[in-house]
């Protein structure tokens, strides 16, 4: 009997472990085994997470991406990873450790060599860049944050609905690591791209994204430049960074499932 295939999912900020459950009850019935674990010190439900938000704070990308690895080092089998945000990236430097057989990286946090920082990212992320000592706190958005940040494609009322739902305080280290990757030789938002033996790679992005703009998506594409590996992209282009968790989800997962197919996985 053939042994599942473990797929690993990771969330980004401001957004907890439980909101990949349709996507982790999905891939159960389609045969593979899913996981979401959280990031290091998360606790186990939204309203623990909402009540300790320090608990979070001051873990960094070094941090979850030993954190994930710990993890995949405890399966039986390389899993395909599956992330959104910074898990997104978190999935890429995985791929790259040769510590993934696949990845999907969905609307992906930045990694070095990505230069352009449109403005709308820089508004969703004021949050956290108003004042310099969060770098080792955690933050909260509010709703009408939240809004504009993931929810900006959606109705308010299911913005809201979402963000009552998923949201929690996150680490404010994770975005200042990132917007200062160019300018740190020794970067935690460095991603091995010009692996050639690495596994496939699916990156997507939402047209209407404001947090991590489809422009992004596309200068990280083209860091992989160098890598024969398969490498490929897809675009939603009424979507914003809510895809994964809205009432439009499926068509995402679907997406990413037929890709994983097609490669064999």
């Amino acid at each position: 009997m053939t042994t599942p295939m473990p797929v690993l999912f990771i969330h980004g900020l401001w957004l907890h472990a439980t909101s990949w459950s349709p996507w982790t009850e999905m891939f159960e019935r389609e045969g593979y085994t899913a996981s979401a674990p959280g990031w290091p010190g998360e606790p186990d439900t939204v309203p623990e997470a909402r009540a300790n938000p320090e608990s979070i704070a001051d873990r960094g990308i070094d941090d979850a991406v030993e954190h994930y690895a710990a993890i995949i080092r405890g399966m039986d089998g390389l899993p395909i990873v599956i992330g959104h945000s910074f898990g997104g990236m978190i999935a890429q430097k995985l791929l790259g450790q040769d510590l993934a057989a696949a990845a999907v990286a969905i609307d992906a946090a930045q990694i070095k060599g990505v230069l352009p920082v449109p403005l709308s990212a820089l508004r969703a992320t004021l949050p956290v860049f108003k004042n310099p000592a969060n770098k080792h706190r955690s933050v909260s958005l509010t709703a009408e944050q939240f809004r504009f940040a993931f929810g900006n494609a959606l109705s308010e009322a299911e913005s809201d609905d979402l963000y009552e739902r998923w949201s929690i305080p996150a680490p404010g280290k994770p975005l200042f690591e990132a917007a200062l990757a160019n300018f740190n030789p020794h970067s935690p938002a460095e991603v091995d791209t010009a692996n050639a033996q690495r596994g496939p790679l699916l990156l997507m992005s939402g047209g209407k994204d404001h947090t991590v703009p489809e422009s992004v998506t596309r200068a990280t594409l083209k860091q992989y430049r160098h890598s024969d590996a398969v490498t490929d992209i897809k675009e939603f282009p009424d979507r914003g960074h809510s895809l994964t968790i809205d009432s439009g989800w499926r068509e995402v997962a679907d997406t990413a499932l037929a890709w994983l197919r097609r490669q064999g996985l």
